[in-house]
Order: structure tokens, then C-alpha cells, then sequence
């Protein structure tokens, strides 16, 4: 039987990178899914328009940690609108791809992150994140 997980998945889940609280974040991103339990809280800092750090606590399964962890190497030491093009799809496809039934993990990195530019943007102009809601989640886990 062929693994689920790709061997970057499983480096991500067993090894997080960046996981943990951050003190005093410019931006916090908080989503989760109330079907099947993962929750995500997302840290930026940002200096002169750039992520100089990410952090994240997540409470859920492997694919949720790993997409966690991928997201925020993919954003750190990138502009706001450089890491805004962030996707759940170039999450995935930089953990070398996610079982069908893991992609909304994906979603929820995506959304967490864009979660806490939204909050940072507010805190600096008062103005969030133009047009921006989080993903609906009516995927099953």
C-alpha cells in the first residue's frame, strides 16, 4: 500500500518548522473547521513591508501541521504582496501534493496567513485585507 503522505508532509509533521507563539505579532490569523476540529492561529511580524517572521500553533492532524509549516517558510522574507499570492494549491504542490481528503488543510494554512494580514493591515490602517473572507469549509476529514 502506497504511503498517503508524501516524504515532505511527513518531514513538515514531524518536524515544524517555525510552530509556536509569537511576542507581540504585527498580524494574528485565527481559522478552523468545525467538522472535523483543526484549528490554526497564525503570527506575523512585519518590517518595512516585509515578513521577517512566522509563527503558527496548530491543533490538528499531520496534514494540518505540515501545511502550517509549509506556509510559513513560503512567506517569511517576502513582501505583504509578494506572500499574498500564497495559495493552498502552491501549498500543497511545495509539500510534493496532499491526499484529495487533506486539501482543505491547505485552505485553512492559506486562509490563517491571509487571516493575519488582515488583522495586521487593520492594526496599521484600519483598512483589512481588500475583499478577503475566509474560505467556507464543507470538506469532510
Amino acid at each position: 500500500m502506497a504511503a498517503p503522505y508524501s516524504k515532505k508532509v511527513m518531514d513538515h509533521f514531524m518536524h515544524p518548522r517555525n510552530v509556536g507563539e509569537m511576542e507581540n505579532p504585527d498580524g494574528i490569523g485565527k481559522v478552523g473547521n468545525p467538522v472535523c476540529g483543526d484549528i490554526m492561529e497564525m503570527y506575523i511580524k512585519v518590517k518595512d513591508n516585509v515578513i521577517v517572521d512566522a509563527k503558527f500553533k496548530t491543533f490538528g492532524c499531520g496534514a494540518a501541521i505540515a501545511t502550517s509549516s509549509m506556509a510559513t517558510e513560503l512567506i517569511k522574507g517576502k513582501t505583504i504582496e509578494e506572500a499574498l499570492k500564497l495559495t493552498n494549491k502552491a501549498v500543497a504542490e511545495a509539500l510534493d501534493g496532499l491526499p484529495p481528503v487533506k486539501m482543505h488543510c491547505s485552505v485553512l494554512a492559506e486562509d490563517a496567513f491571509k487571516g493575519a494580514v488582515d488583522d495586521y493591515l487593520k492594526k496599521k490602517t484600519g483598512v483589512g485585507l481588500q475583499g478577503w473572507r475566509p474560505h467556507e469549509e464543507d470538506h469532510e476529514h
